[in-house]
Parts: structure tokens; sequence; C-alpha cells
């Protein structure tokens, strides 16, 4: 194995040519990670290297000091925080106590994902390479770093990376002599199906069997927004015979199923309609390849786009590259062709990304490819459990959960209607129906001295984990608690206000709330960060003299950004430090874990 100091010895060489495994961790919370994470390892396959791809919070973090090759793909969440599943991962990385030669047989690289809209563009990548190197790790790569906002998305930085890749590691571990290089072409599918009888009866479901999931009675299902305002937004009520144990931040991780309308419709237009029902056996052959969690091993069609596969999601440029193999007519292998070629980036983006087209549309449009049905985990994405913060303290509420969700309806620049896959499940809940539901730990840690306060900015369904957080504190006797609350009319979309209202009369919970449309015409419109810089010489008090501890929850845009500079004003204004030092202090607020970011793009 090679080290530090001696990568481009022969001896080395040989003895890394030996050895061609390597593993490919990732960490995503929309999909794209694990995408690229599948695609580095088609892309590796090519120099004869055999590729485990596991998501972070599936790998025992102990066993990394074992591995000799890992390539980590991390996507970046809200304020540059790191996405869940890489949380345990990242902890163990950070204890005190572990060696700085820990990893010096490891040769390691990295490429992140992320958005330069936003200020801490890839940080957990960044931090994730330089405490590998901190460790002895050997990064033999720069570090790649995938930009949403490129004119070819991530795509724009990875091709190049993967090039780059690929020649440090054949370099690195050359390729044995009776050997060539896979030729670039269409890849195997990752599965094969063998057709079953038709009395077959399906396995039972992996997800039922799941311990880290529960299985959940619908006890409530109310929408709280006004019914003529254009936003439903809904109050769920979930109860478990199991004795359920969270903390306020968590979140409910929720597998969802596709409208059976739908999927009918979707079957039939890619003329499996006659074949949908007929059960196989699905069986993983391209094991350097991701398939969807809790996949049965006996399926069908309708199986398969229902539970695990999303038809509706809207498609990557690496699913056009895809397409062009299967696609016939002359005019729509041109188009394709086009669509994948760099000149083609900017039409490309107009017909897909600008207007949400989804994958059955193109599939509807590019006719003459028929997709051979052993393709369909290469063509579609999972459909992917969703996480929504828990709304209830289980202290309050024991064996339940209680969640606050919008209810995704829109309409694209193409005027076409368009519904969110699990928001419109849950809409459809009966009293009564069952599911399951996971519980995953998230980001948000309460203080345990009843001195120290705490301030909650939680816009809109950002509510939900404020909720849960209050209730706990209340529940604790603790008042020290503010809430500072945002929505658009006091009488259309204040979400729990009779709670909220109640708890300050009973002096409880401080209660401030911004209803940016109630005002008069021409008059600017009142945010939660205004009410803040209103109350400068408060939040000083609250996070400055008593060093309390600053919750934000709610959407990824402006908000969060203008909140901090709230702060950062008051720590300045109130608390006698330059512009500088005021920045310095926000940071270390982060840093000691008294300013918590919990948001959603």
């Amino acid at each position: 194995m090679s080290t530090h100091g001696d990568h481009g010895t022969t001896e080395d060489n040989q003895h890394s040519s030996a050895s061609r495994k390597l593993l490919i961790l990732y960490a995503t919370e929309t999909g794209t990670a694990q995408e690229t994470a599948d695609r580095i390892a088609r892309e590796c396959r090519r120099v004869r290297f055999h590729c485990r791809v596991q998501s972070m919070d599936a790998y025992p973090p102990e066993t990394l000091i074992s591995e000799h090759l890992v390539i980590f793909v991390v996507s970046t969440t809200g304020w540059g925080a790191e996405p869940r599943a890489m949380t345990s991962l990242w902890n163990m990385l950070l204890r005190s106590d572990l060696p700085d030669d820990l990893f010096e047989d490891m040769d390691f690289c990295v490429f992140g994902l992320g958005d330069t809209a936003y200020e801490k563009f890839c940080w957990p990548a960044k931090k994730l390479s330089r405490r590998m190197q901190s460790l002895g790790g050997y990064e033999i790569c720069s570090r790649g770093e995938g930009d949403e906002q490129d004119r070819l998305g991530v795509d724009g930085a990875l091709d190049p990376w993967i090039e780059c890749l690929l020649e440090v590691l054949i370099q690195l571990y050359p390729v044995p002599h009776e050997q060539d290089n896979i030729p670039a072409g269409r890849p195997p599918p990752r599965v094969s199906f063998s057709n079953l009888e038709s009395d077959t009866f399906p396995n039972p479901d992996p997800l039922d069997e799941d311990t880290k999931f529960h299985t959940a009675s619908v006890k409530c299902n109310r929408r709280i927004t006004a019914e003529d305002w254009f936003q439903d937004v809904r109050h769920f009520e979930f109860s478990f015979e199991d004795d359920i144990k969270y903390n306020p931040g968590d979140v409910a991780v929720i597998h969802p199923s596709a409208a059976a309308s739908e999927v009918d419709s979707f079957l039939v237009t890619m003329g499996w309609a006659n074949v949908a029902d007929d059960f196989f056996t699905v069986e993983h052959t391209m094991l350097d390849q991701t398939l969807p969690d809790h996949l049965p091993k006996i399926a069908s069609l309708r199986i398969l786009f229902t539970r695990y596969l999303d038809f509706n999601a809207v498609p990557r440029r690496s699913f056009f590259r895809l397409l062009r193999y299967f696609a016939t007519d002359k005019l729509e292998c041109e188009k394709l062709d086009e669509f994948v070629s760099i000149e083609g980036a900017d039409e490309l983006y107009d017909y897909c990304q600008r207007v949400k087209r989804t994958t059955w549309e193109v599939l509807s449009e590019f006719r003459s490819a028929r997709i051979p049905r052993e393709y369909v985990f290469d063509f579609f994405p999972p459909l992917r459990p969703r996480e929504f913060s828990i709304a209830s303290s289980v202290e309050l509420y024991p064996r339940e959960i209680h969640l606050c969700v919008a209810i995704v309806r829109y309409r694209t620049k193409l005027k076409i209607h368009r519904k969110g896959v699990c928001t419109s499940y849950l809409s459809g809940l009966k009293l009564g129906d069952t599911l399951r539901i996971g519980l995953r730990k998230g980001f948000i840690s309460l203080p345990t001295d009843p001195n120290t306060p705490v301030v909650c900015v939680g816009p809109g369904t950002g509510i939900a984990p404020m909720r849960a957080v209050i209730e706990q504190r209340i529940h604790e006797g603790y008042t020290n608690t503010t809430l500072y609350f945002g929505c658009r009319s006091a009488h259309k979309d204040q979400h729990y206000h009779s709670e909220w209202e109640s708890h300050a009369e009973q002096h409880k919970l401080r209660y401030r709330v911004a209803c940016s449309r109630d005002g008069p015409e021409g008059v600017k419109r009142t945010y939660v960060q205004d009410l803040m810089k209103k109350d400068a010489q408060y939040i000083w008090t609250m996070l400055g003299q008593q060093r309390g501890i600053l919750i934000i929850s709610g959407s990824s845009n402006k908000m969060p950004t203008a909140v901090r500079e709230v702060v950062r004003g008051a720590v300045e204004r109130f608390g006698g430090r330059s512009n500088a030092e005021a920045v310095e202090y926000v940071a270390t607020m982060e840093r000691e874990g008294r300013l918590i970011e919990e948001c959603w793009s």
C-alpha cells in the first residue's frame, strides 16, 4: 500500500495493483450525492476497480480504519451543515482522542455538492477533506466541488474531476497487464429479473421488518390554514403501540406511495400495462450501483413504481446520456446528442430543469426509446423517504408524533399542475390508516441549565420543531423561551396561534409574530428579522449577557441570513463589539452549539 512519502515508487505501484477494491461513501438529502456516487463507481469500473457504494449512515464508522482507498461524496444542507446521513461518521472523526496517523495507510478523495448561492458552499466536503488529512489520510486528488448553479449543474465540475481521478488511480494502481480498460458504452443494467409463476405471492415488506421503523395509526389529519387560503397546511397526529422515544428537533421518516391512478397512467405510457402485475425476482447484478432502500426480492412493475421508483422526478443530465443508447428515431437521437453536449447545456436546462419537466413527460416525448424493464433502476431514481421535523414533545404526548406539513401543490412554468408525492400521500390518509414511520436524530440540542434562555425563530412550517422545543421546555418548567413566528396573515396561516397566546398569557413564553401581508398597501412588510431588529437590546441580553441559544428553522431562503445579520448587529450595538468581533461572536455561537439552524430548500 502506498503512503505519503513514496507514492511514486515502482514497488508500491506493483503492490497497490494487487488490490483494486474501492469504497465510495455518500451522504445525501435529495439523492444527488447518491447518483453521483453511482456514476463515479461506473467510471472506476472501466479501469478495473471493484467498488462498494454505501450511504454513510449504513456504514459502521469504526471499520473505516481498515479501508485503503475511499472516495467521499457529500452534499450540503442548510447553512453549510452536513447531511444527517454523515452525522455518525463525522462525530467519530471529530473525537479528540484519535491519533494523527490513524489513516496513514489510506488514500482518499472528496467530491462535494453544493450551491454557490449559499455562503458556505460545499462546507461539509471542505471540513471532511481537512479532517481526513489531519488524521494522516493522503488526498490523492484535489477536492471536487459541484455547483447546482453551473450551467451543467454538478456535471460542470464532476466531469473533469472524474477524468483527473481516473488518471491518478491508473498511476497509483496500474491496470494489470493482462487486462485493458473497459471501453465507454452502454452500461449493463444493475439488476436482472426472473419471471415467476402467476400464483406467486410477494415477500413480506422489508419495511415492516426494519426495527428503526414503527407502525403508526393516523389519529388526526386536520387543515390548520383557512379554507379559503391558497396554501393547505396540515396538522397530523400519529399514535404508536411502541414506546417510541425522540427529542425536540428529531425528524420523522416517511416512505410515500405514488397515487394508484398516476401509476396506472404511467405504466400505459411505457407500454407495460399488460405485464404490470407479473411477479419476478430482483437480483442485484452490478453490485457497485445502489438500489432503493427496503427493496423486496420479489416484485412487479406496479409495486416498483408505487413504492420504490420515482417517475415524476426531474431527470438529470445522466438520464439523457443513458436514454441516447435506446432511442432509434433520427431526430430524437440528434436532440439527445445536443442535450448531453457542452454546447447544448442551456437548451437542456430550458427543456428540463427550468420548467420541471418530469421523467415521465420526457419519455412521453421520446417515443422511439423503448426501455427494457431491467433498466428501470438505472433510469428512475429511488422514490426517497421524506423527512419531517417532529412538532411535538414525547414527554407531553407519549407514544405520539405530531407533524406540521405544507401540502405541496404548484404550477410549473408550462402551467402544468404538480403535487408533492409524499405530501399528497399524507393528505389522503384517513383516521385509523396505518403506516410505518422511522425516527432520525436532528441537529437541535437543548440546554440543561434552566437559567439558559432559548430564542426560537420559526416562520411558516418552520414552527414544527419549535413547537416540540417549546412544549418540552414548558413541561420541564422553564419560562425563559422566546418565539418569533412569521406568517402572511394573522387570520389565515398563523399556525398554532391559540397555543402560543395561551402560553404567553401564563408567562410561559414570550411570543412575537410578524404577519407580513396584514399591513396597509405601500408600507414595508414586516418579517421575523424586522421584529428581532426592533428587539435588538433584548436579543443581546438573551444571547449575549445570558449566553442563550438561538434556533432557526424554516426555508433556507433569505431568512436565516437576515436573522444572523440582526444578531450580529445586536452584538455590535449593545455588546460593544466591532463589526469584525461581532461576526466572530456569531461564528463562535455556532461552534459552541448556541446557534442551531434546521432549514431546508
